[in-house]
């Protein structure tokens, strides 16, 4: 039987990428290991129920990028391509198995795991917790959400005239954490690799 405190986790990759060219970033080669394989990796430290949402073109190359992993996913593949990260955090969560679930996007290598069960954590007794920066940005993709909760959310906002994310949180009951509250977590939690140049940036910083 699952524990109740255990956490689901979902690994957005359906976007098509177009900010990084003609190749799909969610199985970049970065440093010699996949893009999402890192952050799978990263999540299978902290979560015991796992699921990639992607396209159906996708699946292939993502099963063989992950192909061994230490929390072999499932996967929850887009009924209608390209219509979002709303529409993936939903069909993500709708797959997860766990009450709670982090969210995270395939390009978010750098995920630090402590941050995700902080966030576990602030989001018992609520529908989710997500970070707010002190420039007032939410951090929507690397998060933590009751998963039934926030997938009836992005629904309902996928249907109405504003698809954005924060449209959906304000649909649900989420903690805000700050940025104090990040103490002892890794500066580069929040870095995403959406071109070529931040993937040889990132993988510089690795190979240092």
């Amino acid at each position: 039987m699952t524990s109740e405190r255990s956490l689901g986790g979902v690994v957005l990759a359906g976007g098509y990428s177009t900010r990084f060219g003609e190749s799909d970033k969610a199985v970049a080669n970065l440093a010699g290991t996949p893009m999402i394989r890192r952050v799978v990796d990263r999540l299978a430290t902290v979560t015991d129920d796992l699921v990639v949402n992607c396209r159906d073109d996708q699946l292939e190359a993502i099963q063989d990028a992950l192909a061994g992993s230490d929390l072999e996913p499932r996967y929850a593949t887009d009924p209608v391509p390209d219509r979002g990260p709303l529409a993936g955090i939903q069909i993500g969560l709708e797959a997860v198995d766990r009450e709670y679930a982090a969210v995270v996007a395939c390009d978010m290598p750098f995920v630090d795991p402590a941050l995700l069960e902080t966030l576990h954590e602030r989001a018992r007794g609520r529908d989710g917790a997500v970070v707010r920066l002190g420039d007032g940005w939410y951090q929507t993709t690397q998060a933590v959400y009751r998963a039934d909760a926030m997938a009836e959310a992005c629904a309902e906002t996928l249907d109405s005239e504003d698809k954005r994310i924060v449209a959906a949180l304000e649909r649900i009951d989420v903690a805000e954490v700050g940025e104090d509250a990040l103490e002892g977590v890794s500066e580069r939690t929040f870095e995403g690799i959406d071109t070529q140049e931040a993937l040889a940036e990132a993988e510089r910083l690795l190979e240092e």
